[in-house]
């Protein structure tokens, strides 16, 4: 396993990741304007179109990143008959099975508009669907360390109901918390490293190379959505990233630390509880391109 963690192939898994991201992002920048799939930067005077949907093409990067992984591991270390490579890829592609569902379900929402896509009650139900590959693979530790408790062995509980909970909620969790230039990319690259450092040290190499093939992507990705943003990640992105973290988590055994991580998002939904879901997240832009709070209550962080 050790030989696994270390070989250049994850180097090199990384880099297609980061560099397929790169090359297609000026493209699908390109194509998406004259396809009219641009929005206007609520943060800025400025309000000329922006390329959206800009996550299509981390998905991309990041399928394309780990599919390379897989074949560099299957014809040069030839660990394709090994059962425990065998039960791998099996986690590996039930993985990526659930990030395309959910980028597909991102694209749907993004298409259909902000204001007229997908209602906020039915998207975390069309998440929770996605998540079947990683359900029926049954993926993850069903014996969980309860604080103050002991070990419980939740058995067919955690498959059935962690797992699409965990998913849908880090899914949609990771969503609210996005608005300004290159939030989301930061905050993606910030958990995913986290959780990939982790898995990395405690011997789960192939977890970690999922995690930083995101981060790769996300890396090339920011170079376009940094301030001022050539293009928007869209909900196809935000859905995909936080869907993976929650299956980082769970590969890795590392639930308890992804919900430390997640302490903003949790902090996110009750504020916006607080404005009952309604109240919109947009910054009052000022006559000098500064930005101000729309509300004297706080209902949101970002």
């Amino acid at each position: 396993m050790l030989l696994e963690i270390s070989h250049p192939i994850i180097l090199i898994a990384l880099l297609i990741s980061f560099m397929s991201t790169l090359m297609a992002m000026p493209y699908w920048i390109i194509r998406a304007k004259k396809a009219g799939l641009c929005g206007k930067d609520m943060h800025k005077l400025d309000k000329r179109p922006v390329a959206e949907i800009g996550g299509i093409i981390v998905s991309m990067g990041f399928l394309i990143g780990v599919l390379s992984y897989v074949a560099l591991d299957t014809f040069y270390m030839k660990h394709t008959f090994i059962e425990s490579f065998l039960e791998r890829d099996l986690y590996i592609f039930a993985t990526l099975t659930t990030i395309l569902i959910v980028t597909i379900i991102g694209i749907t929402d993004d298409i259909l508009g902000w204001k007229i896509g997908l209602r906020q009650w039915q998207k975390p139900f069309l998440v929770a669907f996605a998540s079947l590959p990683m359900i029926v693979t049954n993926a993850g530790h069903s014996i969980m360390t309860i604080p103050f408790i002991a070990k419980v062995n939740l058995g067919l509980l955690y498959p059935l109901l962690i797992i699409p909970i965990g998913i849908s909620g880090a899914a949609n969790g990771f969503n609210m918390l996005a608005g300004y230039n290159g939030l989301e990319a930061r905050m993606g690259i910030i958990t995913l490293s986290a959780l990939g450092y982790l898995s990395w040290i405690t011997d789960k190499g192939w977890v970690a190379v999922m995690a930083f093939s995101m981060v790769a992507a996300l890396i090339a990705f920011y170079i376009f959505n940094r301030f001022p943003a050539k293009v928007f990640p869209g909900d196809t992105m935000t859905y995909s990233v936080g869907a993976l973290i929650a299956i980082v988590a769970i590969l890795g055994n590392l639930e308890k630390v992804a919900l430390i991580l997640f302490i903003p998002y949790f902090i996110q939904f009750f504020l916006k509880l607080r404005g009952t879901f309604r109240k919109e997240s947009f910054a009052k832009v000022n006559n000098d391109g500064s930005l101000t709070l729309p509300y004297k209550k706080y209902y949101a962080l970002e």
